[in-house]
């Protein structure tokens, strides 16, 4: 199954050179936010919304070396899942540009729509 993370390109730059990434919420949450396919332009317009230069991870969770949660710790009923350590760069399958429309909200690549 793959999973989806929005992140800056500078932060991915600097995976690359470090060898693996670690989201700030790493840090300071204990994980890794991710979406399934179907929660991506939810979870970009919710807390992305007309930010730029960023990009979106297209992940194949099997293999991700670090434990994978499906869970949702606001309360609610949809499983988001959660990376709990680095991600290592080989389980990035690809990644998308993924800039907001002129009015700030964000779509699907046409990619991703096909994937």
């Amino acid at each position: 199954m793959d999973i989806f993370h929005i992140t800056r390109q500078v932060d991915w730059d600097r995976a690359m050179r470090d060898g693996s990434y670690r989201a700030d919420t790493l840090e300071t949450q204990g994980f890794i936010h991710c979406s399934k396919k179907e929660q991506i332009i939810q979870t970009a317009n919710t807390f992305y919304q007309a930010r730029t230069g960023l990009i979106l991870l297209c992940i194949n969770s099997n293999e991700v070396g670090s434990e994978i949660r499906f869970e949702n710790l606001e309360g609610g009923n949809t499983m988001f899942p959660h990376i709990y350590g680095p991600l290592n760069l080989d389980a990035v399958i690809k990644y998308y540009r993924f800039e907001p429309e002129q009015d700030g909200s964000f779509i699907l690549p046409d990619d991703i729509i096909n994937h």
